[in-house]
């Protein structure tokens, strides 16, 4: 855990250096008038929505794996990363309808470093998620009520992911 744990604090502060660039960008390199966005807050905001709900699926495949209930832990894991996936799609919608593109300006490419660094780890962890529901697909399975460590990490990390979303929506989206 040790190990996780030092990862999730440098991948944190990568995130942090993130944070301060666009803040700075935003205080001191302000955008020409015609050239200010206003973004929309319905998919993102669906977008918290999806990966808080997930954070509690989550947490139920794993209290449902210490029951010794694979299969509603497998059920449950499924909903986690088709929740993943959905916010992966929504992600991708609001690319797609930005009025503005990646090269457009120091902001642009901010947002789209951002946002896409988050969805390469939202996509990570969806994957950790699908490996660890292919692994208690049985009672006696590689991940169990007795070595749940993987399932437990995996957790972790999509925990990680959502606060660090939390942030990303306060930051880009409602300041």
């Amino acid at each position: 855990m040790f190990g996780l744990a030092t990862f999730l604090v440098a991948d944190a502060m990568t995130f942090a250096g993130f944070f301060a660039a666009y803040l700075t960008f935003k205080a001191v390199n302000p955008l020409l008038p015609g050239a200010i966005y206003e973004l929309e807050l319905p998919l993102p905001t669906l977008n918290t929505i999806l990966l808080l709900v997930s954070s509690a699926t989550f947490h139920r495949a794993g209290a449902n794996l210490r029951q010794q209930r694979n299969d509603r832990c497998q059920l449950w894991l499924l909903i986690t990363a088709a929740l993943g996936l959905a916010f992966l799609a929504s992600q991708m919608v609001e690319y797609f309808t930005l009025p503005f593109g990646l090269t457009d300006n120091l902001f642009a490419s901010t947002f789209y470093a951002l946002t896409g660094f988050h969805g390469l780890h939202v996509t990570l962890g969806t994957l950790m998620i699908l490996i660890v529901w292919w692994q208690c697909r049985t009672p006696c399975g590689r991940i169990s009520a007795s070595n749940h460590f993987p399932l437990e990490a995996a957790e972790l990390y999509w925990h990680f992911v959502d606060g660090i979303w939390v942030i990303l929506f306060v930051i880009l989206y409602l300041l």
